[in-house]
């Protein structure tokens, strides 16, 4: 058995429950490592107003931000007893080429609870590493070497693995660097592979137990092969696809008389490995002939009618044939009845010698020649179309063929009752719960395990032969002699354990299993794990199987699904297709945060999502919002740095406890809504909600702070109104809510969060680390917040209608209010902002009824109304011009839309959707309509 390798990583070392004091004092010197204070290299980083960039280039800032995210060792952890520890462990990817697309969500989704975790103080640790992928990986190399004019077979097999080896340097480490672009926080001293000593180690024990209990065996049983692979399949790893045959009927005649019995099959090359026909015991019809003898046809061998549950009396005549040796559902009948199973289709999937005449003939056209002999000799009674489904190899596509082979299983049902417990009794949560079902009826039902694989590359299967004496060895070591006749004539299992095997240990084999080690005591069972639906089966049920069997406890306590990316279809991407999108070409193109933002933007936990191009570019724009309202910021708070230092090192948060006077409504408004926004995303954060999550910081910086606060309060930054008092209160509230909102939008866009962290007067340290923003209660101002929407609903009104009346952006214009005593209050305080942001000259303020002005447009906004007279401000014929020709154009839409739904035809015929979004349309141009017609009356008044 060839050694087992790191991979060029440095050896990981584990650190012994046994010297727990030289780990305390560990602890203790991490304690004082970088990313606790400011560092001379972050001193170095940080940027003068002066030399900051106009516009955000993420290639440039975020290669700078992560090597410093590196140097400071601040994705690293040790085990710290004092500390609430945080674990996850990284899905592996494969070792098989590039990261796509599914993977940059996964590891986005994982990256924003970890970065989450660390900022909230948990002792957080997130283990990468990759997985050797043993029948992807080997067909991925075979085929790299046969562009070459090389074959496996011509290398042989330590060769050939040593090719695959070279494999895994390359593409394995391509990987970690794809991950570290798209922003991981991993801890990467921890890295793993999965065929490493450590994990390698772990297999072995694991396999060597199980076999000593009994749980792995060896022996016959229906499994699906791949004859391009050619290898075993585990039933996750085919691919059924639903697919336009034949059921052809055929004649069986009876043995002692006239007559047949017509049977029903997909598959007339197989009947030649037939053992049997079966009916149904209470189907009527063929009650009669069990028991009879048939004569399989083209074969002439006697096989016996019987009677099994199986046989089901709707399906074609309702008798079938038994073909124990290619069908699984014949085999469990062939179990029940003590039939033998004959294999007419070998592994390369051509017909065997057991076969006859059609020997050596490839499995479909040996199809067409029994076909053909059939119809000669009369026993082929019709063929009908029939679309069934049809397995192939997820790998390579090829039709699988079930095959009765010697294999190595795990005994399911014993591990599975104590893994089914675990969810029941709520040790292990599904997020969303609706997967809880899927998993529980899949393991209800589980089936034995088969898990060896006729590959090379992966691990060996630890079990040795004796030649003399014919003695099974499982070790751990590789053996020298037999144990039992102690003769040196001994040969290894040439399969390899079906990927998974290892897979399902990674929660414990990376933190040092089998040994007791302190980071297992710390941080196993790990807090989560973050995958998709599609592997639910495949790995997520096995991990928690072995889990409990060697550990004695779950292997992580949530089980966070997702569901997969998909074209703007809605279609499944694929490169081979060109519908696949390369997730670094994308870095490339908008940076690494723009990717990731517009990847969790919108999803909600278990269902897919379409990936859309402009989403990226619209997360790019958001980048460059908060780059140029931060670059503002700090040119103008810069000057204050002592002022602000501080505030940061003795402020609390309540109004008139931390030494900021002179606040004003929008600064309370803002701070407020600062504290409401900081528990809103915490809480749904807690509950996985990411999709949400980014919404609310999105709509709170875009929005609120960016779009209206910093414009509001530039006019006392630049010393144009308020008192000192007032400005002052100013430069330290955009601080303050600029220091919040960095920190809650860094687990979702960590790399422009962080430069602009770097640049920013009055932080320290990396951003990374910072600590999570608590909700201040005192700060909740509900006033504040009501006054200021009326303030800005009225100023948004107002620009909506210059817009729409094409109003030169420098015009100063008048407007006049209706509003209630209480309103009109509220208005006059906020004047000075209305008539800022909406390039107001006149503000006047009537009560309701008394507002309109000729030829004046009107709006609505939280009951006040709103005039804005246009007189003279713009070409009222053209406008008006302009919007009949706007009406024109609505009508014919809505003429339109309204005979499309009046058509019985479009709507019996359309789908759902489709009709629906015509409505929509017709509800829109309807809108539209009545909206221009009180334009032009607006308009036309004398």
């Amino acid at each position: 058995m060839l050694p087992c390798r790191n991979a060029g990583l440095p050896p990981r070392s584990f650190v012994s429950t046994d010297l727990v004091n030289q780990n305390k004092e560990d602890s203790g010197a991490r304690e004082a490592s970088p990313g606790q204070g400011t560092s001379p290299d972050l001193d170095s980083t940080r940027a003068r107003a002066g030399d900051i960039p106009t516009v955000y280039r993420p290639r440039e800032q975020e290669p700078r931000i992560y090597q410093y995210w590196l140097s400071e060792g601040f994705f690293h952890s040790e085990v710290d007893d004092g500390r609430k520890p945080f674990s996850i462990v990284i899905p592996p990817p494969n070792v098989t080429g590039s990261l796509h697309i599914g993977h940059a969500l996964d590891n986005t989704l994982q990256d924003i609870m970890v970065r989450w975790r660390r900022m909230q103080g948990l002792n957080t640790v997130w283990i990468p590493g990759t997985d050797h992928a043993g029948i992807a990986t080997q067909v991925k190399v075979e085929a790299f070497l046969a562009e070459k004019g090389i074959s496996r077979q011509e290398l042989g097999r330590e060769r050939f693995v040593e090719e695959v080896w070279k494999w895994k340097e390359k593409y394995g480490s391509e990987i970690i660097r794809q991950l570290q672009r798209l922003g991981a926080s991993c801890d990467w001293q921890r890295e793993r592979f999965t065929m490493d000593e450590g994990c390698s180690r772990a297999v072995r024990e694991v396999f060597v137990r199980l076999f000593e209990k009994g749980l792995i065996y060896r022996g016959e049983y229906i499994i699906n092969w791949c004859p391009r692979c050619k290898t075993s399949l585990s039933d996750l790893e085919v691919e059924h696809e639903d697919t336009e045959g034949s059921l052809y009927y055929i004649r069986y005649p009876f043995k002692d008389g006239p007559g047949y019995v017509v049977v029903a099959t997909t598959r007339p090359e197989t009947m030649l490995g037939d053992v049997a026909v079966a009916v149904n015991p209470r189907d009527d019809r063929y009650r009669d002939i069990v028991g009879r003898t048939v004569i399989l046809p083209l074969v002439k061998r006697e096989i016996p009618v019987i009677a099994d549950d199986y046989a089901d009396p709707e399906f074609g005549t309702g008798a079938v044939k038994v073909t124990p040796g290619h069908d699984p559902n014949d085999f469990e009948i062939g179990s029940r009845h003590n039939l033998s199973a004959i294999t007419v289709i070998g592994e390369d999937g051509r017909m065997t010698g057991m076969a006859g005449p059609y020997a050596g003939l490839d499995r479909y056209d040996c199809r067409e020649r029994v076909v053909s002999q059939l119809q000669a000799e009369g026993l082929l009674e019709k063929v009908e179309p029939h679309l069934h489904s049809v397995g192939h190899c997820q790998r390579c596509h090829t039709t699988v063929e079930p095959l009765v082979s010697k294999q190595w299983f795990v005994r399911m049902k014993p591990l599975a009752g104590p893994a089914i417990e675990a969810v029941k009794d709520g040790r292990i949560r599904f997020i969303p719960e609706r997967f809880t079902k899927t998993y529980l009826d899949w393991m209800e039902n589980v089936h034995d395990w088969c898990i060896s694989r006729q590959l090379w590359w992966g691990h060996r299967i630890p079990v040795w032969y004796c030649d003399d004496c014919g003695e099974v060895i499982a070790s751990r070591e590789d053996p020298s002699e037999c144990p039992r006749c102690h003769g040196g004539r001994i040969h290894q299992d040439p399969d390899v354990l079906d990927t998974w095997f290892s897979s399902a240990l990674w929660p414990f084999s990376t933190m040092g299993w089998p040994d007791k080690t302190l980071e297992l005591q710390h941080w196993y069972p790990t807090s989560l794990l973050v995958t998709g639906y599609d592997i639910i089966f495949f790995w997520v049920a096995r991990m928690i199987v072995m889990g409990l069997e060697f550990m004695g406890d779950v292997p992580f306590r949530d089980v966070y699904i997702h569901g997969l990316v998909r074209n703007p279809e809605g279609k499944k991407m694929s490169k081979s297709l060109g519908t696949g999108v390369d997730p670094l070409i994308v870095v490339d193109e908008y940076g690494a945060d723009s990717l990731r933002f517009a990847l969790v933007t919108g999803i909600t936990p278990g269902n897919d999502m379409r990936y859309r191009p402009d989403k990226v570019e619209g997360s790019r724009n958001f980048a460059n919002k908060i780059w140029n309202a931060s670059r503002f910021a700090v040119m103008n708070l810069e000057p204050h740095a002592e002022e602000l230092r501080e505030h940061a090192e003795g402020a609390g948060h309540g109004d008139g406890k931390d030494g900021i006077s002179g606040l004003t409504l929008p600064d309370r408004w803002i701070r407020s809504r600062m504290s409401r926004v900081i528990a809103e995303v915490s809480q749904k954060l807690e509950n996985y909600d990411t999709g949400e999550a980014a919404r609310v910081v999105y709509d709170f910086i875009w929005d609120e702070f960016c779009d209206w606060y910093v414009e509001i309060v530039k006019p006392r930054l630049y010393g144009s109104e308020g008192s000192e008092e007032e400005r002052r209160a100013a430069r330290i509230v955009l601080w303050e809510v600029l220091v919040n909102s960095l920190k809650l939008l860094h687990p979702f866009m960590p790399f422009v969060t962080e430069a602009v962290w770097q640049m920013l007067p009055g932080t320290s340290g990396g951003l990374v680390t910072s600590r999570w923003p608590v909700p201040d209660e005192s700060l909740r101002d509900p006033g504040a917040e009501e006054e200021m929407q009326l303030i800005m609903d009225v100023t948004r009104a107002i620009r909506n209608i210059r817009a729409e009346m094409n109003v030169h952006p420098a015009a100063r214009i008048e407007a006049v209010l209706g509003a209630s005593e209480k309103a009109s209050q509220i208005i006059k305080s906020g004047e000075g902002i209305i008539k800022h942001l909406a390039g107001v000259e006149t503000l006047t303020v009537t009560p309701p009824g008394q507002a309109r002005r000729h030829r004046s447009i009107s709006a609505v906004a939280r009951g006040v109304e709103v005039f804005v007279p246009v007189e003279g401000i713009i070409d009222i014929g053209r406008e008006k011009e302009r919007i009949a020709a706007q009406l024109r154009r609505t009508e014919q839409e809505l003429m339109a839309s309204k005979r499309k739904l009046e058509n019985e035809a479009f709507v019996s015929k359309a789908k759902p959707e489709v009709i629906e979004k015509e409505r929509a349309k017709f509800k829109e141009c309807e809108d539209t309509r009545a909206k221009l017609l009180r334009r032009l009356a607006e308009l036309g008044e004398e």
